[in-house]
């Protein structure tokens, strides 16, 4: 028989119609691919029910001879109904299948084989409609067959409509028949010290073990391998992005005279993090940084004094945000920040695609003349016709809103500038481990001092219907007192829910429900309340022109608007210290991470702020879930471990940046913190030693593998 490697192409294999099928539903294309196509679980002993005692609505495997066949038309609509009797020698069980009349062909009387599904009931019947089977070929193989299938674990796959569970195993048995030798990725030293097995025996036992002992220790050597191939990955790309040279952009007197002018002592964390900066920016490689931080601890003070380092040897520097009221705001801020005597000399420059054509072009002269060495914009800094003079820095704000290309786009503006990405969304240690394993991470932990802090409380109106009246009167009590609030919305108009109107990680509902209250139907409802009478309410959503959207929140920002009803165009970088409630209505429909974003947007002032979250979820679902976890703390961090767990990690490596489908096979970042942490630390051992990988051919090959051509490109970009 010929042997296969992991390399080898799957249509050599398997041939090429069901190559071509495996590759459609599981995208798969060679050996390897399909070989990393795990087991989800495996049936275990005894789970070959008799036909008496089959439970209703759950899923079963049964061993059953076919009994009878019989094929009518069915009287509502169009088609045929095939129905199958089975029969264990226990009792009699009803297949149905809908317009499925070619498998008459296979099930004839007398045929055995084993059949799966899960138990419904009709007309007091037991059934199972449209079941997964295998029919044996004879008796004496229907005899051992079932004999084996009794005592040994069965691997359920994931499958599809296409092609069932114990196709795909049929198909993973005839490729480990041909399979030839599996080169180990793991050193021998860390194969032995984890107690782990050979590459071979751990592909071969976790696809058909012979019991359910040897399932555990195939999956925690794969594991390994997971982790091992992903951080020596990373690490490489660290490696890389060291190799280059950087300019060096020593500090001087605009960061002395900068300080000097600041209103307020620096917090220890803040020290600390710009003491890092500092000296990255002087290094012999680009500084790629990532500053993670609660909302209000002071990241931008942090990017302004690393611009003020990057401008003082004339380079410039360049802040992209998400959004146009975003950009503004920064813009504001940072001129206010550098105060009467350094804006002039530094010029920030503001460039986005909402402004005038004239002042667009303007803008675009002041960078590439240099005149501008502090720009900053949204996607529009992306554009072909924006250049740099001599562009030394890029600073990302919220990394998650964009993706790797737009990132490496503006990095390619100039000559290996120096990155700086900053996030309000804390990242959890083994999340920075996995995801940004190649960047160096930074924390800013504490608060500036004189925050009052933020209380949150759930407003569960599927338990106390009445304390939605009591969330408006609560709004109007506090602009009574002279503050201001916000309401968000998860939608603009709740008749045309659309994913623009909402942030990345709007969650829907189970039931797919369209959202009740937009911007629009909260406004309206606003406008007829009798307590807000002479309380001025404004509304806020990306769907509104640029200038129109800034000029709304200039005038929140001023006090001349006490309630603003927005969507989460205002979930990040929005300061109007004197914005003392966030109601957020739906809140369930929100990730977790996203509701502590929202809620940052208040208690920035000396007045304690409050947080409402609304919402008709029912208390102990997943959606209410997420809602009481907010409100139990203040905590980012902790907040951010928990969204985690019940979100997912997404895509590790590659572009994707959601929970929805995730790159890692068995590695689970939270459960396997630990892994991951001695996978970095023997992937730093090796490189160390072997950075060409020259005498570590398998885990060469496994990086060749594992990480593409795709990923290659992302980590790049990262």
């Amino acid at each position: 028989m010929s042997s296969f490697s992991l390399d080898s192409r799957l249509d050599g294999a398997v041939g090429g119609k069901t190559a071509a099928a495996l590759e459609r539903a599981f995208g798969v294309r060679t050996v390897g691919d399909l070989l990393a196509h795990y087991p989800r679980r495996y049936a275990r002993r005894g789970e070959l029910t008799p036909i008496v005692s089959l439970p209703v609505g759950e899923p079963v495997t049964i061993v059953a001879d076919v009994r009878r066949v019989n094929e009518r038309r069915m009287q509502n609509r169009k088609g045929s109904l095939l129905e199958v009797l089975i029969g264990d020698g226990n009792g009699e069980l009803s297949l149905t299948f809908f317009n499925q009349s070619w498998r008459a062909k296979d099930l004839r009387p007398g045929r055995r084989g084993i059949f799966a599904g899960k138990v419904g009931e009709y007309r007091g019947t037991k059934q199972l409609a449209h079941p997964d089977y295998e029919l044996f070929d004879d008796e004496l193989e229907a005899q051992v067959t079932a004999a084996s299938y009794a005592t040994v674990p069965i691997p359920i796959y994931p499958a599809t409509s296409t092609i069932a569970s114990w196709q795909i195993t049929k198909i993973i048995q005839l490729v480990l028949d041909g399979l030839g030798d599996v080169p180990d990725p793991l050193p021998d030293s860390l194969r032995v010290r984890e107690g782990l097995l050979d590459a071979r025996t751990a592909i071969e036992r976790i696809h058909r073990p012979e019991s359910l002992d040897q399932v555990e220790p195939a999956r925690a050597t794969l594991r390994m391998h997971e982790a091992f191939v992903l951080q020596t990955a990373l690490l490489q790309q660290r490696a890389f992005v060291r190799a280059l040279a950087a300019t060096s952009r020593p500090p001087g007197e605009l960061l002395e005279r900068f300080d000097a002018a600041l209103p307020f002592s620096r917090t220890p964390d803040q020290r600390s993090v710009g003491d890092q900066i500092e000296r990255d920016l002087q290094g012999d490689w680009p500084m790629n940084r990532l500053v993670q931080g609660e909302v209000g601890s002071g990241k931008t003070l942090v990017a302004l004094r690393a611009m003020l380092q990057v401008a003082e040897s004339g380079g410039q520097s360049a802040l992209i945000a998400p959004t146009e009221v975003l950009a503004g705001q920064h813009l504001r801020s940072i001129a206010r920040m550098l105060g009467p005597d350094l804006a002039p000399e530094l010029m920030p420059t503001l460039l986005t695609g909402q402004l005038p054509a004239a002042e667009r072009r303007r803008s675009a002269l002041r960078a590439a003349a240099g005149q501008a060495r502090i720009v900053i914009g949204t996607h529009a800094l992306l554009s072909e016709s924006t250049t740099f003079a001599d562009l030394g820095l890029v600073v990302v704000d919220e990394q998650h809103r964009f993706g790797v290309d737009q990132r490496e786009q503006l990095r390619a503006k100039g000559s290996s500038p120096h990155a700086l990405v900053l996030t309000a969304t804390p990242i959890p240690r083994t999340v920075a481990m996995t995801v940004f394993g190649d960047l160096d991470v930074s924390t800013i932990r504490t608060l500036p001092a004189g925050r009052a802090g933020i209380e949150t409380f759930v407003a569960p109106l599927a338990e106390k219907p009445a304390w939605f009246a009591r969330v408006w009167d609560r709004i109007a009590e506090e602009v009574a007192t002279g503050r201001q609030a916000f309401v968000v919305c998860p939608a603009i108009d709740s008749e045309a829910l659309s994913k623009d109107d909402t942030a990345d990680d709007l969650i829907e509902s189970a039931e797919g429900q369209r959202t009740r209250w937009g911007v629009v139907q909260t406004a309206n409802l606003l406008e007829r309340h009798p307590a807000f009478d002479g309380i001025r309410v404004e509304i806020l959503h990306g769907r509104m022109p640029g200038e129109q959207k800034d000029a709304v929140m200039q005038a929140f920002a001023r006090g001349e608007i006490d309630v603003l009803v927005a969507t989460t165009v205002i979930e990040v970088g929005v300061d109007v210290p004197n914005a003392s409630t966030m109601v957020i209505l739906e809140a369930d429909r929100f990730g977790v991470s996203q509701l502590h974003q929202l809620r940052g947007r208040v208690g920035r002032g000396s007045f304690a702020g409050l947080c409402l979250l609304v919402t008709e979820a029912e208390a102990g679902s997943v959606a209410r879930e997420r809602v009481d976890a907010v409100a139990g703390t203040t905590d980012g961090f902790e907040l951010a471990e928990r969204d985690l767990e019940l979100r997912g990690e997404g895509d590790v490596l590659g572009d994707a940046q959601s929970g929805v489908r995730s790159s890692l096979r068995l590695l689970r970042v939270v459960a396997d913190a630990d892994i991951i942490a001695r996978a970095r630390v023997a992937a730093e051992s090796v490189l160390d030693e072997d950075p060409a990988l020259l005498r570590h051919a398998a885990l060469a090959a496994a990086l060749e593998r594992r990480v593409g051509m795709q990923e290659r490109a992302a980590l790049a970009k990262t």
